[in-house]
């Protein structure tokens, strides 16, 4: 599999509505992900906070949309914005010896942000799809792309890492 993994962070029945907007071009890189024989990984968010409506465990809400092209049982849940707060998917970079990430998904201002942030804090190589990422603010992507490569992050569009 070497040591690069697909990361698609968060892309719910209960994400914005923007995800369609790259749900195709999402789809495409994890074809290309696969083709690549890198590891695909899916996170999803479970909102554990009292009085929240959305990203309800065990929930409609809370499982991932029905467009998305889902290839590998590695599916980690995590009630934090930042993916590495899961342990088994800590557990799960350390067993593979994963090191180089190339994030997806939503959303930008959040849970990608966070993610983005924590992973190059961590020393790894970190590549931000940004057509294949979403917000609920749209304005703000080129902020957070911007944000995102202050920070240590490679940001290009899918096509320029499958050429």
């Amino acid at each position: 599999m070497g040591n690069k993994a697909l990361v698609v962070i968060d892309i719910q029945n209960d994400i914005t509505k923007n995800y369609r907007e790259i749900i195709d071009k999402l789809n495409q890189a994890v074809d290309w992900a696969e083709a690549e024989n890198m590891n695909v990984v899916y996170i999803k968010h479970n909102n554990l906070s009292a009085g929240t409506r959305t990203f309800k465990p065990d929930t409609k809400g809370a499982e991932l949309v029905p467009e998305l092209k889902v290839v590998s049982d590695d599916i980690f849940v995590k009630s934090k914005s930042n993916a590495l707060t899961n342990e088994d998917f800590v557990k799960y970079i350390e067993k593979n010896k994963l090191d180089e990430f190339y994030i997806t998904g939503a959303d930008a201002t959040g849970c990608v942000k966070s993610t983005c942030y924590n992973m190059t804090k961590a020393g790894y190589t970190v590549h931000v799809i940004s057509d294949c990422v979403t917000s609920y603010d749209l304005k703000k992507l080129d902020e957070m792309f911007a944000y995102y490569e202050s920070k240590g992050c490679e940001v290009k569009k899918l096509q320029e890492y499958t050429k």
